[in-house]
């Protein structure tokens, strides 16, 4: 048994079971034993690998992507440029070097990283050392400066604690984490049923919530209607609201189970992209997409810039190149393959147009 299981077991038998929301929290977050306090748990030798890693077009699209939602923005001269969980910093120094050909929208930005782990905190800090803009590191969204805002959001919902309700006879109970006999972690139900969820469903169906992740999504909304700007959310998800539980643990690129090691497996859950788009339409954002993360890319022109980066190319590095490519827009069921499994939305301003990636 870990530190963190200890002390979760602990609270346990002090305070009764907990929900899994606050479970996944602790596990991720837990300021000495939490996953993303402890560890850079990006790349091959960690547990799992995102696309900016996987190549430079990603971000070098994103940063374009940006600076073309600035322009038409009506190009204000005061803006934040956000980045919400930025990893080691990789996206952000892809989007600086490519907006470099946007001179004016570097003089306009002041940089945000939304982080809350030192490790990651530091290695930013290393990968972002000559940006041409200073970097500011803020706890939570809430303390971004006011104004136009340029948010970007690479698997970050996807790492924001869930909710879990399981259909009884009785009605919808709340799974909770809790100890068995034998002083191990276990799932099991609230006493208590929801009665506020009226969703009709066969016996041992599961609904999957995030709070956090949709009153989230209505500040940031709140902030583009008020100041304008865009939030370019891409995450793995699903399109439209349904019963199920996604939740999972990987380590080392493996799946585990979610119990066995907390503060050592990264817990996620599939992000609910039409809970998100509610969120910012009911405070009247406009919403584009999802689409596909490999139909975002294409129509960014992925294809093109992998033709040019392999003309300068080795034999071996053109050849990289080219599983870069398919990874990042493949529709194959293959689980490393991102362009189906990965969708792409942007919250707007009202008054945005549409936006390149969105087009039909």
């Amino acid at each position: 048994m870990n530190d963190l299981k200890r002390e979760i077991a602990a609270t346990i038998v002090h305070d009764g079971p907990m929900t899994l929301e606050r479970f996944m929290s602790l596990c991720l977050t837990h300021p000495r034993f939490g996953y993303y306090m402890t560890r850079d748990p990006f790349g091959v030798e960690g547990d799992f690998i995102t696309a900016p890693e996987i190549s430079q077009m990603f971000g070098e699209l994103i940063g374009v992507w940006t600076t073309e939602a600035w322009r038409l923005s009506d190009s204000p001269t005061s803006v934040q440029l956000v980045e919400l969980g930025p990893g080691r910093g990789t996206l952000m120094a892809d989007v600086l070097r490519v907006a470099r050909i946007a001179p004016e929208f570097l003089q306009a930005a002041s940089l945000s990283l939304v982080e809350t782990s030192p490790i990651l905190r530091e290695l930013q800090r290393k990968i972002l050392s000559n940006a041409p803009l200073p970097v500011e590191w803020r706890e939570q969204f809430s303390q971004i400066p006011a104004g136009p805002s340029f948010i970007l959001a690479n698997e970050f919902f996807d790492a924001l604690p869930v909710r879990h309700y399981v259909k009884t006879v009785a009605g919808w109970r709340e799974r909770l984490v809790g100890l068995d006999a034998t002083g191990s972690l276990v799932f099991g139900l609230s006493q208590q049923v929801e009665t506020r969820l009226t969703i009709a469903a066969q016996e041992g169906s599961i609904i999957e919530i995030c709070p956090a992740a949709q009153l989230l999504m209505s500040e940031i909304a709140q902030r583009l209607v008020d100041y304008g700007g865009v939030c370019l959310i891409i995450d793995y998800g699903y399109l439209e609201t349904s019963l199920g539980d996604s939740l999972q643990a990987v380590t080392r690129h493996a799946y585990a189970d979610p119990l066995e090691a907390p503060g050592d497996s990264d817990l996620t859950a599939h992000v609910d992209f039409a809970a998100l788009a509610r969120a910012a339409q009911a405070r009247g954002a406009k919403v584009l997409g999802p689409v596909s993360q490999g139909y975002f890319l294409q129509q960014l022109g992925i294809e093109r810039r992998a033709e040019a980066l392999s003309k300068k190319a080795t034999p071996e590095q053109a050849y990289e190149i080219g599983l870069a490519l398919e990874r990042l827009t493949s529709i194959s069921d293959e689980r490393r393959h991102m362009g189906d499994l990965f969708k792409v939305m942007a919250v707007t301003h009202p008054d945005m147009p549409d936006l390149p990636g969105f087009f039909e």
